[in-house]
């Protein structure tokens, strides 16, 4: 698939743009680079060389015809032309035909990858542009729909050019590339707990302590970065509302529970507090970009803590719909339920089976 050489660089996106983006599953990643040689990574190269050209340029058009006048936003300008940079990259770059090839490639995404690393917070400031052009109400559904499309996507291309990259290293045992054939979710929760601590002891000068239940000792096969990122939103939400509820002088902060279950489909990690809960008519907006019941951050400086996603500790509303995103990009979902005066119970369900094909933005809606 190639356009044709004499167009120019915007009808060439346009045209890229009509293909369909091809889905992969968990499976197909983690047993395609299972034995990785030099004919399996060029393979892997060339299916990139022509994915994500196509991918971006599904963006591009997406950022180009935005509603109430979200695409003219200067943050959004500045999106849209970085994303037209890498698209512009990728064309011109010849399609790998041996090793040599594929590690200039391996340098060509990553440098992609890094230029957008801030994406998601170059986006939040669009929309608050278009909120103090437009008021508060300018966040509609149709708005919500595309930054539920937008973020999946970019879920989709760091995972695709973070595992050819992470195969061309030394994996862990049991790892191929980003994905952990045994991915222990208790481990993964140790870590995101002592991220979830520390930052929430720098900001209010306390954390609750969190509690490990169930069936610690279950394994499956998934990517612990992406289960990290869940679970350290999911304990940050529960620590804040906890702090806030009974005070960080308090002498016994109520703990966080912490419960893993392994059904035949599905693994569940359930979070529960006592942080006050969320009112009956504020469940629902839990899932709105940009609400938060913190103050507004200053999104030109980062939490030292920062995930993939580079968002402060609280106030972006941005936490709860991504982690969703993340849980749905391969199968699972995540669900909230509260009881107002109590605390909030949150249900992370992740496929067991990895034969599930990953999430794209047109199967959203």
């Amino acid at each position: 698939m190639v356009a044709p050489a004499n167009k120019s660089l915007f009808d060439r996106i346009d045209y890229l743009s009509q293909f369909k983006q091809r889905p992969v599953s968990l499976k197909q990643l983690f047993e395609f680079g299972l034995n990785p040689s030099e004919e399996t990574l060029l393979i892997a190269a060339q299916f990139l060389h022509q994915e994500l050209p196509v991918r971006l340029s599904h963006r591009v058009q997406e950022l180009c015809s935005l509603p109430f006048g979200l695409s003219d936003m200067p943050s959004v300008k500045l999106l849209r032309d970085m994303y037209i940079d890498s698209v512009r990259e990728l064309i011109e770059f010849p399609r790998p035909e041996n090793p040599s090839d594929d590690r200039e490639f391996i340098r060509l995404i990553g440098n992609i990858k890094q230029r957008h690393k801030d994406v998601v917070a170059i986006m939040a400031k669009g929309i608050l542009e278009l909120k103090r052009k437009l008021g508060e109400n300018a966040m509609d559904d149709e708005i919500q729909e595309f930054l539920d499309r937008f973020y999946i996507s970019r879920i989709g291309l760091r995972m695709l050019i973070g595992q050819h990259v992470a195969q061309h290293t030394v994996s862990a045992p049991g790892h191929v590339g980003l994905i952990s054939e045994k991915c222990c979710p208790r481990q993964i929760a140790e870590g995101a707990i002592a991220d979830a601590r520390n930052l929430c002891r720098l900001h209010y000068g306390a954390a609750p302590e969190v509690g490990v239940f169930g069936s610690v000792d279950l394994t499956f096969t998934y990517i612990p970065s992406h289960l990290h990122h869940m679970l350290f939103e999911l304990l940050k939400n529960s620590m804040r509302a906890v702090v806030e509820l009974h005070g960080a002088d308090s002498e016994s902060l109520p703990m966080i529970r912490l419960v893993f279950s392994e059904g035949q489909e599905d693994v569940t990690i359930k979070t529960s507090d006592e942080g006050g809960g969320i009112p009956r008519s504020g469940v629902s907006r839990i899932w709105t970009y940009l609400y938060s019941t913190a103050a507004p951050p200053d999104l030109d400086h980062y939490s030292p803590y920062q995930s993939d996603f580079g968002l402060p500790f609280a106030g972006l509303g941005y936490g709860l719909p991504i982690s969703r995103l993340y849980s749905r990009y391969f199968g699972g979902d995540l669900q909230v339920l509260s009881m107002e005066g109590y605390g909030t119970d949150a249900y992370l369900h992740l496929k067991r089976l990895a034969d599930t094909q990953e999430l794209l933005p047109r199967k959203l809606y």
